[in-house]
């Protein structure tokens, strides 16, 4: 366990250098912008995500740093992007996010809108830089697409869409899964997927991937809503009970307490399974060690406390 936890530190640390590479120099007369976005992304995180793209990448077998690093930013970015767009006052109207100012209170609601927005194009044009560093432009094209239809309108931006419309209204399980899946899951959904098809995983192993992934983004969300009701603001690092000020329907609130617990353990243990399976396919040691921290890091996800 203690060298699981170790290895995250490093890994976020490798993650959030990666991230820096990609940053904008904060210069020129749209200073401002650049200045707000950058204040955005390094203001910390888990860094889940382009987390969960690398092991992936490296479990399936890839190799090259420099093909899958403008997509781990680029989806840090994306990431990023919808949260500083969720903390605007038309939104969820937060003032903090990891114990910081949220973007728009920094640098007020116009530079809000325009950061988030920036982040979102500059994802793009960061991920298109793998191009010049692979052999293989049908899998950056692939990862491309996936990237945008993941983050769109049939993936994070549709369940953002209906979370926005049934805000303080009853919504019904369908309609929650589908925000869950769509909001939280799409970007998980993408990372995994793009480490596999850069990897040059077949078709039927990047389908696995997005499977796991779902199972992930369910449990993450619903841990999350957990947090919502049981933790703190200081703990978090974002405000607690937001759900409840901004009358927002949840998986607990919809299920209770005890049936979000289990709904998380059970997610999580069918993504285990999943990727157990992987790993026991796994091609060298160098695969399967990336492959046993994926089973630690889903596994983290059943008990975080923040």
């Amino acid at each position: 366990m203690i060298e699981f936890k170790e290895q995250m530190r490093e890994k976020t640390a490798h993650i959030n250098e990666v991230i820096a590479r990609f940053l904008p120099e904060e210069s020129g007369f749209q200073k401002t912008i650049f200045e707000a976005c950058n204040y955005s992304i390094l203001a910390g995180g888990k860094r889940l995500r382009p987390m969960m793209m690398e092991e992936t990448y490296y479990l399936l077998g890839g190799r090259l740093p420099a093909q899958i690093e403008p997509f781990m930013a680029a989806i840090e970015m994306i990431h990023t992007s919808s949260l500083v767009h969720d903390d605007l006052p038309c939104m969820d109207n937060d003032t903090y996010r990891r114990g910081k100012k949220t973007t728009w209170a920094k640098y007020g609601y116009d530079m809000g809108v325009l950061a988030g927005d920036a982040l979102l194009t500059y994802a793009f044009e960061t991920a298109a830089r793998a191009f010049a560093e692979t052999d293989h432009p049908e899998r950056v094209g692939k990862a491309i697409g996936i990237l945008a239809a993941k983050t769109g309108i049939y993936g994070m931006i549709g369940g953002q869409t209906v979370d926005v419309e049934m805000t303080g209204k009853t919504m019904t399980r369908a309609q929650l899964d589908f925000v869950y899946r769509l909001k939280t899951g799409a970007l998980l959904e993408a990372s995994m997927m793009i480490g596999a098809v850069l990897a040059g995983a077949d078709d039927s192993t990047v389908c696995k991937m997005e499977s796991i992934a779902a199972h992930i983004g369910m449990a993450f969300q619903i841990r999350d809503d957990i947090l919502d009701l049981t933790s703190s603001t200081e703990v978090l690092g974002k405000p607690a009970h937001s759900d409840e000020r901004n009358n927002k329907i949840t998986y607990v609130t919809y299920e209770g307490m005890e049936a979000s617990e289990r709904e998380v353990e059970q997610r999580s243990r069918e993504a285990m399974r999943e990727i157990g399976a992987l790993l026991e396919g796994a091609s060298n040691a160098e695969a399967k060690k990336h492959g046993e921290y994926l089973l630690w890091l889903t596994q983290m996800l059943i008990t975080r406390s923040a």
